[in-house]
């Protein structure tokens, strides 16, 4: 008999339920208290089971609650950022201002959280690893048995993936832990994770093209070439040795991530009117939908929101991002700035106040009366009525197609070929921003365009720390201490094999 999967609708619901109670209940539940904490459970019986195991997996990627999403995630990846500053009520999070100042210690707790989320979602892609293979045959269907196994590789290879983006040094979490001392671990070489991160990322490119309207959300073969060729060109870097080698498999990975195109409606794929779209990749999902208890929304358009327009005023555009987008002057096809600008940003302009309604339906200076403030608008709803609301269910785009175009051209200037990454460049230029051809040919007029449109393409998609320290330009007082976060103290207090 043919068994339908779950749609990935039906997955965030089962999540919720197997995070707080099947996982829970079970008797040989792992009780240390450890930023990577596992359980185990023994209710693997048939496809269900397994459905719900790789839901868990997946639901790590929310953080937790619908506060924390916002607070874990965009104080550690953000805002280390240059283009980004804190907002007003952010100052009063002594965490978070650590975190911009670069004063954090090990102990510091979004650090912490980050950390745990992603060891747990390690920890349930382990566990769906090791159970699913033992559901008998008869009460699962094998192709989707094969779909699950490898979707649970591409999330332990994500998960280990972004903790080596934050961190130096990482433990490679590669099997079902059953007992409290296998937890007792040492930090893995930099480059020996890396390959781990590769050899998941390649299982999982067996993953299917696409999925039916109902399962649209789950990884697919074009997110694993994606995040293998983002790790291939992030090694090119890391390992000048193998610069060469790693920078063909890039472009391999990259040429491979097919299907997909590029939005028009840049804004739409920030506020909740396009979701799944054409050029998603891979994409956090969020739901209104609250069956059986579950709870997959976030509050994260107040955390972003200036104070003005009902938010609390958490993080702002810095002057050097205002100022990159008006670097090219209004030389849009619409007589305006890249177009980009006026999808991410709200300021005191003409665009915004010729009383046609584009701030919720009034003008700038109608919220903001006459102030020169610059605030977010990504990821912030697309009407009034969803503005005034405590919680949201904006997805969250983390790879986009855009993204492999302009890494791919990244690649193909490292590889000496500029007149191959350029209409690259052009493509994203023209349909996100209005923009005309770039100016310029050379290597390193190609490396200096890249910058730009990457932050003019990807602010508060927080790539822009990691793109600095790959091009050796991070712009902090010391890049030895700070290029790469401290191993969290939960760690190495529960950790033996961490402690002096």
């Amino acid at each position: 008999m043919h068994l339908i999967p779950v749609p990935m609708k039906q997955l965030l619901y089962i999540a919720s339920l197997c995070v707080a109670g099947l996982f829970a209940s079970c008797d040989d539940y792992l009780t240390v208290e450890a930023p990577d904490q596992l359980t185990s459970t023994n209710f693997w019986r048939d496809q269900k089971d397994a459905e719900a195991g790789i839901a868990s997996a997946y639901s790590q990627l929310h953080f937790g609650d619908q506060y924390s999403f916002a607070e874990i995630k965009w104080p550690v990846e953000a805002y280390r950022e240059d283009i980004i500053q804190m907002g007003a009520d952010a100052m009063n999070y002594p965490n978070w201002v650590d975190l911009s100042q670069f004063t954090y210690t090990n102990g510091n707790s979004q650090l912490s959280y980050y950390w745990r989320f992603h060891y747990l979602g390690i920890n349930f892609a382990n566990q769906v690893l090791e159970k699913v293979a033992l559901i008998p045959d008869g009460k699962i269907d094998p192709t989707i048995r094969e779909q699950i196994v490898n979707e649970a590789h591409f999330l332990r290879g994500y998960y280990h993936m972004m903790l080596l983006l934050n961190w130096k040094d990482i433990i490679i979490r590669d099997k079902y832990i059953t007992n409290t001392g296998e937890l007792n671990k040492g930090l893995t070489p930099r480059t020996q994770a890396w390959d781990f991160v590769v050899e998941e990322l390649a299982q999982a490119t067996k993953l299917p093209t696409r999925y039916d309207v109902d399962n649209v959300g789950r990884a697919t073969c074009g997110a694993a070439y994606a995040y293998l060729g983002y790790a291939y060109l992030t090694r090119s870097y890391e390992e000048p040795e193998q610069k060469d080698i790693y920078l063909a498999k890039a472009v391999e990975a990259f040429n491979q991530v097919k299907g997909y195109e590029l939005v028009k409606d840049f804004l739409s794929m920030f506020n909740g009117t396009n979701k799944n779209s054409p050029e998603s990749i891979f994409e956090i999902q969020f739901s209104l939908n609250t069956a059986n208890g579950a709870f997959y929304r976030t509050s994260l358009h107040k955390w972003i929101g200036s104070a003005e327009l009902m938010g609390w005023d958490e993080i702002i555009p810095s002057p050097k991002l205002v100022n990159e987008f008006m670097l090219e002057g209004e030389t849009a096809t619409t007589g305006r700035y890249d177009s980009r600008l006026y999808a991410t940003l709200f300021m005191n302009n003409d665009y915004f106040n010729d009383g046609t309604g584009r701030v919720f339906g009034y003008n700038y200076n109608d919220w903001f009366e006459n102030k020169e403030r610059v605030v977010f608008r990504k990821y912030l709803p697309s009407t009034y009525e969803e503005l005034k609301l405590n919680t949201c269910a904006i997805n969250v785009p983390l790879m986009r197609y855009a993204n492999v175009l302009l890494m791919k051209a990244e690649a193909l200037n490292q590889q000496g070929h500029p007149e191959q990454a350029i209409p690259l460049i052009n493509e994203v230029r023209k349909v996100h921003g209005d923009m005309p051809p770039m100016k310029g040919t050379t290597q390193e007029q190609v490396r200096s365009q890249i910058e730009h449109e990457r932050m003019l393409e990807f602010p508060l998609e927080t790539f822009r720390g990691y793109d600095l320290r790959r091009w050796g330009t991070l712009h902090v007082a010391d890049k030895n201490k700070h290029s790469f976060y401290p191993v969290p103290l939960t760690e190495l207090n529960a950790n033996e094999a961490l402690k002096e």
